[in-house]
């Protein structure tokens, strides 16, 4: 089970929680280690593998833990292992892990859209939940967030000079200084900015109508006319998780969110669910455009993360700062639900052999 590490011990525990009672599912049948991309000294995916071979293993089944196969760290560490790129134009940034000859390797998927993980961020939504119809359609959602993405591109080229001359973060708070950084890093891989690409998935007729459509308030196609709990007529979720800028891997992030959101709006009942990504930095501002189009409606913020920690904490609520929402900051761990989803696709591993 690959993770990508924290130097939280916190973080870790709940980790190391969770793959503990993994291996308790599995019992004797295979045996279960918990490994990490980085930060956490002696653990990492080169040890995990070293412990497992001592064991006599012939087979090596490599799990990663992340939330979204649009991770750019999924794709390292596939590639370490041999696997395909998942874009011809992206190099894995990590040296080949060394395997002894003879070990066959398959590597699994992570979380994307699961209907055990929609129930467990519904449960850890529970107590923010008191509560009109109508749901933005899949061409709507992608045209706001490109919107929201093409001022932010705008927006930090006009603050650059400025913040240049003033030798200060364009962030203008340390807090974020790591967020900032990784997000310069990200743009700057030679591939097209994640927001051209999102761009370009409309055509300029389209994307006018959306947002035209987005701004009156008219009808989604997708619109259904279901009867939805009392309480919740008028909630509306949020899904914010990291996101990436990259071409490719945008796109994965983006519909893994956007099915999981909808598959938590169905099980709850809700007006409606959406969702947007800290890099490119778009929650704000489209919970800013949602909340106008929606003005009556409660928003809840749901934060898709693996466990508690400086996204959940300092990030997401920064960014939303000055805008009117619930969160709780709960992450996926602690809950048995993520032991049992890495039980079952151990089990699917085991099927095909």
């Amino acid at each position: 089970m690959v993770s990508h590490g924290s130097r939280e011990a916190d973080w870790v525990r709940l980790v190391d929680d969770a793959v503990s009672a993994c291996a308790d599912l599995m019992g004797s049948e295979v045996p279960v280690v918990s490994a990490f991309l980085e930060l956490v000294e002696g653990r990492l995916i080169q040890d995990g593998v070293h412990v497992l071979e001592a064991e006599g293993v012939t087979d090596l089944y490599v799990l990663p833990l992340f939330v979204s196969s649009g991770s750019t760290h999924v794709d390292d560490i596939a590639q370490a292992f041999g696997m395909e790129p998942v874009s011809a134009a992206r190099v894995g940034e990590l040296e080949r892990f060394v395997v002894q000859r003879g070990v066959r390797v398959r590597f699994g998927v992570p979380i994307d859209d699961d209907g055990d993980i929609a129930e467990l961020l519904l449960r850890n939504i529970a107590g923010l939940s008191g509560g009109r119809d109508g749901t933005l359609s899949a061409g709507a959602e992608r045209a706001l967030a490109a919107e929201c993405e093409l001022k932010e591109e705008v927006g930090a080229r006009e603050e650059r000079p400025l913040a240049k001359a003033k030798n200060e973060p364009s962030e203008g708070t340390e807090q974020l200084s790591a967020m900032a950084k990784h997000e310069t890093l990200a743009g700057e891989s030679g591939e097209p900015s994640e927001s051209a690409g999102a761009l370009a998935e409309l055509t300029a007729a389209e994307r006018e109508s959306e947002l035209n459509a987005l701004a009156v308030g008219e009808p989604s196609d997708g619109a259904r006319a279901e009867q939805l709990p009392a309480a919740r007529r008028r909630e509306r979720l949020l899904l914010v998780a990291h996101g990436s800028r990259e071409a490719v891997f945008h796109g994965r992030w983006r519909d893994g969110m956007a099915a999981l959101a909808e598959r938590v709006r169905e099980l709850g009942g809700f007006a409606g669910a959406h969702s947007a990504m800290l890099l490119p930095n778009q929650a704000a501002c489209k919970l800013g455009a949602l909340q106008r189009r929606y003005p009556d409606d409660t928003f809840i913020v749901v934060p898709l993360f693996l466990s508690e920690g400086y996204f959940t904490r300092t990030v997401i609520p920064t960014r939303l700062a000055g805008l009117n929402y619930r969160y709780n900051g709960r992450a996926l761990l602690p809950s048995p639900q993520i032991a049992r989803w890495m039980e079952r696709q151990i089990r699917k591993w085991l099927s095909t052999m």
